[in-house]
């Protein structure tokens, strides 16, 4: 992988992983650095998932794809929350 490509994951993941943390509801009190991580996954897990379903390449904006990244990411963000918040209680 390309620097440009590790840049773009970098990017794009924290989109995914901040469009994932506006879907669920409440205060996620999760570091920004975990964000990216989820939304790096998330996206390449949506990526997978649309491709085995057929829908990941399309003409203009791939709507589906994206939805399922951004469900990845909701409820990537929502286990770590719960688990980092249930961490760090004392």
């Amino acid at each position: 992988m390309h620097v440009t490509g590790i840049l773009t994951a970098i990017i794009i993941g924290l989109i995914i992983g901040a469009l994932g943390r506006l879907v669920v509801p409440g205060k996620q009190n999760i570091p920004i650095w975990l964000t990216l991580v989820i939304g790096v996954v998330a996206a390449i897990l949506g990526t997978i998932v649309a491709g085995a379903m057929g829908v990941a390449d399309t003409n203009g904006i791939d709507w589906i794809e994206l939805l399922i990244q951004v469900i990845f990411a909701a409820v990537g963000v929502a286990i770590a929350a719960g688990a980092y918040g249930r961490r760090r209680v004392h």
